[in-house]
């Protein structure tokens, strides 16, 4: 019996490519723009020694290669997808930082609150109360075209699905339902 095969299958041997998802043989696939600005601002951070911000990017790549490695098959993510990770976090940051005031812990709910501060300058600027107003509108409009009637509250979803469709991304999901609910 010779060493390796007395230690067993595998063990002491060195595995290539251990960091990062392992993508399909000649893949080549573009990393977005976003997560590429995320890397070059993580990079200044640690010139800067800014630990607030550093952690903070840490946390949204480490997000980021989650979400990437998540079903069946590693694959980049494009920009709008990256923007709903970093939307789900920022959603956390939010929820997290008013438990933590209701709690009474305000050093941890104004270090939450920075985090969400520093996520939302990657984040797409959200629509406004006005602009929410029309989104639904035309999501509306859109579905009685298709039906040849107004909608009502059983055609929701359908309304729903366009008026989200339209705002990628740039306004939550419950301020698109709330206009959309007052004019059905």
């Amino acid at each position: 019996m010779n060493a390796h095969t007395a230690r067993g299958p595998g063990i002491g041997r060195h595995r290539k490519n251990v960091v990062g998802p392992s993508y399909p043989t000649g893949y080549r696939g573009a990393m977005s723009e976003l997560k590429s600005q995320l890397r070059s601002d993580l990079t200044a951070a640690m010139k800067a020694k800014d630990s607030q911000r550093l952690s903070t990017l840490r946390m949204l790549l480490s997000a980021i290669q989650t979400a990437e490695v998540a079903g069946s098959q590693a694959r980049e993510l494009t920009d709008d997808e990256v923007v709903a990770v970093l939307q789900k976090e920022s959603k956390k940051r939010a929820e997290s930082a008013e438990v933590y005031a209701q709690a009474g812990r305000g050093e941890l709910a104004a270090n939450e609150r920075a985090e969400a501060r520093v996520i939302e300058e990657y984040l797409p600027t959200p629509l406004t109360d006005a602009e929410v107003a029309d989104l639904a509108e035309t999501a509306i409009a859109r579905v009685a075209e298709e039906t040849g009637e107004p909608p009502s509250m059983r055609q929701m979803g359908r309304v729903m699905k366009i008026a989200t469709g339209l705002a990628a991304g740039k306004a939550d999901g419950s301020r698109i339902s709330a206009a959309v609910k007052a004019r059905l």
